[in-house]
């Protein structure tokens, strides 16, 4: 054998064996993480537009750029049923006396 089929074989070999971690990385560690999948959109991010749901069969508006999908508003577009952060500022009421 020759260096060239030897270098195409470790590289072969590297390949497979990279794969096969990134499988077992994967099994243990789903990519959704901990939160679940959001119940409107199914974990896509996307839903039907509304330019889509009330036209007579032409799409495109700004909000979806003519693709007829838009960003899910239950989970912002991500996916998850992960609530987005608000920051809530409460103030003590006015006593006068």
């Amino acid at each position: 054998m020759g260096p060239m089929v030897l270098t195409q074989l470790a590289t072969g070999l590297s390949v497979l064996a990279g794969a096969v971690l990134v499988k077992s990385v994967m099994d243990q560690k789903p990519m959704m993480g901990q939160f679940p999948r959001c119940p409107t959109c199914h974990g896509t991010g996307r839903v039907a537009c509304m330019c889509s749901r009330w036209s007579d069969g032409d799409v495109g508006c700004p909000t979806c750029a003519g693709s007829g999908r838009m960003a899910c508003s239950n989970c912002g577009g991500t996916g998850t049923g992960r609530p987005i952060p608000v920051q809530l500022t409460v103030r003590p009421p006015n006593r006068s006396s």
